[in-house]
């Protein structure tokens, strides 16, 4: 074979053998022959690292290489939280490093908190397990002479409500994976969370003391979801560690210290002063007790803070172990005692020069919100607006199925209309089998995402946390159609779905003639409210004999807007007129689909 018969062929980290043999336009059965003959027994939807790949590549007559992955070269300002647009405002010459903040994701009862435990207790001093006097949700330990701050307040859950209320306060997160267990939906999950807020990731390969423990699975299982080991070459440090036996952990700490290198994490003492709430409680005893992590500038014990819509003048400060401080300066997390009020989690705090100006910035922060809640949320029913006028060239989903057989040929097709135009950015966020959670709805919210489900339900808290987020949920039983909307928003031809809501009914106890209605009907409301604005269906007998508008809505003489449940009204509709008492009233109302 000559040079110029040899194509040369771009392949990924990890590809799986279906694919493999699309890239190489050959049969599986052709790659699998070509694998078995290189002592590699791999099944078709199995995925080989680069070198097996690239084996096969050479003897079909390709010249593989490695493909390049392009690091992101801008940010999307809004993406980057407030703090760390503080940061980056501060002259270069005033920044200094500062200690990385790290928290934990990963799958359930893969050893998170077992972990966190373990790295506390190995570092306090003396080996005193009553060294830690008070837990507030957050710590520092000394590895070498350099410190590191952990979020002990592990779960995706709470680490994406941070990112939605514009903190996002880790540096690194630690992907706790069970090397007995292997990647799981929640591994899924937690790293999709991570790459969304594009925080870099090291996986803590927990229970390697096990006899079960099989880390070369969840190595190739982890560079499936795009988390290749360094050792194959990529770029994700895997960690093997046990929290049972304290194994690994210097280890643990050396890969969050080279990240953060990497990383140049950097804040100014001298600063303004801004940080984060890790949690709050109302205490019986000492008022609210908030733990805050201060992320630039310093804080001192005198100093008025603005924390969400909370505020107050420090009173008194304590460090992770309890102790009494007067100052802390940036990475730190401290308990503060003062706030008027108990601040959420995620809320970002900041100084500010008096209680007069804290209430006027809080004024102000609520008409903010506002205004943002409406402008940030997207749907696809305005995407098209919003492409048109610049306010975004990127469409972010959330795709759930009911089955795998459902999901991939939904996200290869949405892929093909990326594809398709070169206009706007398709990103998936996260894919997965099941209904829509809570935790679906709060990476959407965090990342400014729609929630696509095919074949699957939404739970209540999932539909109640969208409401409550002004997130977009749309359901669909048809592939193709699922697939015509989202071509039709891009082309901007997308109709809103409009769908009726009933907001109460009415039961007639009475009639009596009205001159400009002839008819009136006197009703008891029995449930929600009766609504002037709204629509009336007249039941007799479980059957609807009439479907129109209210002409007149009166509580005794006057005119109302509405009559809510458990209070009499006189109903009078425009164009119906025979009511009979024991009639049905039901109102509802005719809106936008939310979802």
């Amino acid at each position: 074979m000559s040079d110029n018969d040899i194509k040369k062929i771009i392949l990924p980290y990890s590809i799986s053998v279906r694919k493999l043999a699309d890239e190489l336009d050959a049969s599986p059965i052709e790659v699998i022959k070509v694998l078995m003959a290189n002592g590699v027994m791999a099944s078709i939807n199995q995925s080989v690292d680069f070198d097996t790949a690239a084996v096969v590549a050479s003897e079909l007559g390709f010249e593989p290489e490695l493909e390049k992955i392009e690091e992101e070269t801008a940010e999307d300002k809004s993406e980057v939280p407030l703090w760390r647009r503080v940061i980056e405002d501060e002259d270069e010459e005033d920044l200094e490093p500062r200690p990385p903040v790290v928290t934990m994701l990963g799958h359930v009862d893969h050893g998170k908190t077992s972990l966190l435990d373990a790295i506390r207790h190995s570092n306090v001093a003396g080996g005193e397990e009553g060294g830690i006097t008070q837990h507030i949700g957050a710590y520092q330990i000394d590895h070498n002479g350099r410190k590191i701050t952990f979020l002990d307040t592990p779960g995706h859950a709470a680490f994406t409500s941070m990112r939605a209320r514009g903190a996002q306060g880790a540096d690194i997160v630690i992907l706790v994976v069970a090397a007995d267990d292997g990647v799981m939906p929640q591994t899924r999950e937690a790293a999709n969370h991570a790459k969304a807020a594009r925080v870099p990731i090291v996986v803590a390969m927990n229970k390697m003391d096990l006899s079960s423990a099989n880390p070369d699975l969840v190595k190739r299982q982890l560079s499936e979801i795009d988390l290749v080991p360094d050792e194959w070459d990529g770029d994700t440090m895997i960690v093997p560690v046990s929290a049972t036996k304290m194994q690994g952990l210097d280890d643990l700490m050396e890969a969050i210290l080279l990240v953060a290198d990497n990383k140049e994490i950097k804040a100014n003492p001298k600063g303004e002063v801004m940080g984060t709430v890790v949690e709050a409680e109302l205490d019986r005893f000492r008022g609210v007790m908030a733990t805050l992590l201060l992320q630039n500038g310093t804080i001192g014990v005198g100093d008025t803070i603005i924390a969400g819509k909370a505020h107050g003048r420090i009173k008194a400060m304590f460090d992770y172990r309890g102790n009494r401080i007067e100052t802390a300066g940036p990475s730190t997390p401290i308990a503060v005692m003062g706030l008027n009020d108990v601040p959420r989690a995620g809320d970002l705090f900041r100084c500010i020069e008096s209680e007069k100006e804290a209430r006027a910035f809080v004024d102000e922060l609520e008409n903010e919100e506002k205004s943002k809640t409406v402008f940030q949320r997207v749907s696809l029913e305005d995407l098209f607006e919003r492409l048109q006028a610049g306010e975004t060239q990127e469409l972010r989903l959330i795709v759930k199925a009911d089955v795998q057989g459902s999901l991939e040929p939904i996200v290869n097709s949405i892929k093909e209309i990326e594809e398709k135009q070169s206009e706007v950015s398709i990103e998936i966020l996260h894919q997965e089998t099941g209904n829509i959670t809570e935790s679906d709805v709060m990476l959407a919210a965090a990342s400014n995402a729609i929630v696509i489900g095919f074949a699957v339900e939404a739970d209540n808290p999932a539909l109640r946390l969208a409401e409550k987020e002004g997130v977009s949920i749309r359901l669909y039983t048809i592939i193709y159609r699922l697939i015509e909307d989202i071509e039709k928003a891009l082309k901007g031809m997308l109709e809103p779905e409009f769908v009726e809501r009933t907001v109460g009914q009415a039961k007639v106890l009475a009639t009596f003639k009205v001159s400009k209605f002839k008819v009136a009907a006197g009703c008891r409301v029995l449930d929600g409210e009766i609504r002037r604005n709204g629509k009336i269906r007249v039941l007799r007998n479980s059957k609807v004999i009439f479907d129109g508008e209210i002409g007149s809505l009166k509580r005794g003489k006057d005119d109302v807007r509405e009559v809510r449940e458990g209070f009499e009204c006189g109903v009078a509709l425009k164009q119906f007129h025979e009511f009979e008492e024991g009639d049905l009233l039901e109102c509802y109302v005719v809106e936008e689909k939310p979802i």
